[in-house]
């Protein structure tokens, strides 16, 4: 059997309890100046209200090693504030190992109100944020001399970006494409704040500038599907018909078809597809050649999916040991956890993954998973009556 670190995800919803969607939304009197929380700007908002440690994601990604993951709450824009969680535990509280671990943000706004579109939701990420900031620096100058100026507002929203402000917290930003990345960095530019990308799907255009800018990044483990190749099945034809001897004609072999402009078009998408799906399925590798850190994200990814797409990423150029980085170390560097995990070493938390086979063959498969010294066994085919006691 193999001992592995924990792994450490760095962006997902697992165990977050999904709000039920209403089905007919009120309309807005004035849509240009809705309410905030219409608008989808609830920064103030804690994702432990929706943690569920009895919710079947949390167990799920367990079972495939995981035991820890940086969870944020559902909604677009400003949905709330992010945690770092243990994947086990009795109670949301008991879950938690860091609270309001970074601001969480979206660069999607809400249907048929303002902010709606992405230029939208970048001018009001700005009106907000330096409003935040002058409130905040009004306040410092109002408990200098209270004397004589006004009281200042308390206002829950701007002063959830009072952390980020002071940098003790980083943004934490879902973006997958290299156009929310760029436009991701020019907010980070114009206001001068931490950042941390996660989900990044379509990254490696732009590797030198993500590496320059300073910007944690964790890599999406969501994968293109592959091209099945299809085999063409023989017709077999079972009734043989009677001809005659002096009937018989030697057949002369087909001659292939020319191309239309159709087959040679089909035959370009087809090509461009599968070159595309190299890229998406290299881009670790990438990251790993220009010696950035990076960690993965299962946000997007279906569970079930996981460890065929880390295998696909090996096959693709990424070596073992990166991608192992991947899911330990690396993400226990960018969130700051270094301290406690990532690692196998003596006072580091008891968080560990326990398999048959090494983790990336084929037929490997999670055994035991411990998480804060507390076990939790998983049953497989091969599980046997003289396993390990713990």
């Amino acid at each position: 059997m193999f001992v592995y670190a924990g792994f450490i995800d760095g962006l997902s919803r697992t165990g977050v309890t999904k709000p039920k969607e209403e089905k007919e939304k009120e309309k807005v009197k004035d849509p240009g100046n809705p309410t905030a929380e219409r608008a989808g700007i609830t920064p103030q908002n804690d994702v432990r209200n929706w943690l569920n440690p009895n919710d079947k994601s949390v167990e799920e990604l367990r079972n495939l090693g995981f035991t820890v993951s940086q969870v944020v709450p559902y909604g677009n824009f400003l949905p709330g504030s992010a945690a770092i969680v243990l994947l086990g535990g009795k109670s949301p509280d008991d879950m938690v190992l860091v609270n309001n671990a970074a601001l969480y943000s979206e660069l999607s706004g809400a249907q048929n109100v303002y902010p709606n579109t992405v230029m939208a939701v970048m001018a009001k990420w700005r009106e907000l944020y330096k409003n935040a900031s002058l409130t905040k620096s009004y306040q410092s100058v109002y408990a200098a001399n209270r004397n004589s100026l006004p009281r200042p507002e308390n206002d829950r929203i701007l002063e959830a970006f009072y952390p980020v402000i002071d940098k003790r917290i980083p943004v934490l930003f879902k973006s997958e494409k290299v156009l929310e990345i760029q436009r991701v960095f020019a907010l980070k530019n114009d206001l001068n704040f931490q950042l941390l990308i996660a989900d990044v799907k379509e990254g490696w255009p732009i590797i030198p500038k993500i590496r320059s800018s300073g910007a944690k990044i964790f890599l999406s483990l969501d994968l293109p599907d592959e091209i099945k190749k299809v085999e063409k099945k023989e017709d077999k034809k079972g009734d043989k018909k009677e001809v005659k001897k002096d009937s018989v004609k030697t057949e002369k072999p087909e001659k292939e078809k020319p191309k239309t402009s159709f087959d040679l078009e089909k035959e370009t998408l087809e090509r461009r597809k599968k070159e595309t799906i190299a890229l998406y399925t290299s881009q670790p590798s990438e990251f790993a050649k220009a010696g950035v850190t990076y960690g993965f994200s299962s946000m997007s990814v279906k569970t079930k999916d996981i460890q065929t797409n880390l295998r696909r990423m090996i096959k693709a150029g990424l070596s073992e040991d990166a991608a192992l980085a991947g899911l330990t170390t690396n993400p226990a560097q960018l969130l700051g956890l270094s301290d406690r995990m990532g690692t196998i070493d003596n006072g580091k938390m008891a968080n560990l993954v326990i398999s048959y086979k090494p983790y990336f063959d084929d037929k490997s498969k999670v055994r035991y998973v411990f998480i804060d010294g507390t076990l939790y066994k998983i049953e497989t085919k091969e599980s046997k009556k003289d396993d390990p006691k713990f």
